[in-house]
């Protein structure tokens, strides 16, 4: 049985002008009440920072995330035996001992939460997916979930379909997820492209597991779904049987869903014209 920790999770973000409300995520803090674990991810570089914003102080900025990163690692070696923590039940009351609620650049993402098997593993994926992101590519281009989506844009051009969905929040009491990609017709269809164009097969079973927490935390919402992911395979042969696990590590998603892998797109284009055409017929 796959024992899941469930957990709070923050992103730092830094907020340039605080009259334009412009930002920068810059940092991730992940908190599991049950282990009484914190941990904290932030840029050890500003590279990405002052490109958004060329006056950045970036040695005032790195004295920043090193000196914040360094409040989280003492918060988790105190978390069992400070007093202060005894009484902590939230990620939010951690953080802002860290960094109070103010007029700062620095501020918090409201709390989201999420399972994991491995909680080390899931700050990784988080920062990765939250912060460093956009960072400047080396070495090949990646294919990524937004480089998916733009090509199966394109492909639901073709079918007429393109403007058709919108975002939705699925939730339940303790979690949620939104799906930037849906429609519906009876129930809520929603698309979800995942990238395993990684390069290192350790990355695969955290990435699915990471799905199928997700996805398993949020099955007893009320609103009834459908999730359809489209997925991308590694580009190195060598990888492919990495991915193969995580392919069936995803098969076990205890929801309705579907998989279509990223050169089956326009098979997954079809199945959704039908769908709303019997959906438009319906109701002539």
């Amino acid at each position: 049985m796959i024992n899941f920790h469930s957990y709070e999770f923050s992103i730092l973000r830094y907020v340039h002008d605080t009259l334009t409300g412009e930002f920068v995520n810059v940092g991730v803090v992940i908190y599991c009440e049950k282990e009484k674990w914190i941990s904290a991810q932030c840029r050890n570089t500003y590279a990405r920072v002052s490109a958004v914003f060329p006056n950045l102080n970036s040695s005032h900025f790195r004295k920043m995330m090193k000196f914040l990163q360094g409040e989280f690692c003492k918060a988790n070696n105190t978390l069992n035996t400070e007093l202060q923590f005894s009484e902590v039940n939230s990620l939010q009351t951690l953080l802002h001992k860290v960094l109070p609620k103010d007029d700062s650049s620095l501020q918090w993402s409201p709390i989201s939460a999420g399972l994991s098997i491995n909680l080390e593993s899931e700050l990784s994926i988080l920062f990765d997916r939250y912060v460093s992101h956009y960072d400047a590519k080396v070495a090949r281009d990646r294919r990524t979930e937004q480089d998916i989506w733009k090509d199966f844009k394109k492909t639901l051009e073709a079918f007429n379909l393109a403007e058709d969905f919108e975002p939705k929040r699925i939730s339940v009491k303790d979690d949620e997820i939104e799906f930037q990609h849906s429609w519906k017709n009876g129930i809520w269809h929603c698309i979800e492209p995942i990238s395993f164009d990684l390069s290192d097969s350790d990355y695969f079973k955290d990435k699915a597991h990471r799905w199928l927490g997700q996805l398993s935390s949020i099955q007893d919402s009320t609103d009834e779904f459908k999730v359809y992911l489209l997925v991308s395979p590694p580009s190195e042969p060598e990888l492919q049987p990495a991915f193969n696990k995580a392919l069936s590590i995803l098969k076990k998603i205890p929801v309705q869903s579907e998989i279509y892998l990223e050169h089956d797109a326009y098979i997954l284009a079809e199945e959704i014209q039908k769908k709303m055409e019997i959906h438009i017929n319906s109701f002539h």
